[in-house]
């Protein structure tokens, strides 16, 4: 199941983000801001499937922009 869609720009401001579950205005600022490092932090040679606490995070970049997707584990 999804939990979250975001778009980020290269140098990490959220342009949308979408949640599907509940989550506080202020842990969704944490969680934006340590899903964003754990992604652009990654290169290009690397998976785009990161583990992340209690669900997966799955990315691509199209030019500027990240699309991030948080699934649940089972998914």
């Amino acid at each position: 199941m999804i939990k979250f869609f975001l778009m980020v720009n290269k140098q990490g401001q959220t342009r949308l983000s979408r949640y599907y579950e509940h989550v506080e205005i202020n842990k969704r600022a944490m969680l934006e801001t340590e899903v964003i490092k754990s992604c652009l932090s990654r290169s290009k040679d690397e998976c785009s499937f990161v583990e992340y606490k209690d669900f997966k995070l799955v990315y691509r970049q199209y030019a500027a922009l990240f699309i991030v997707v948080g699934i649940d584990q089972t998914e």
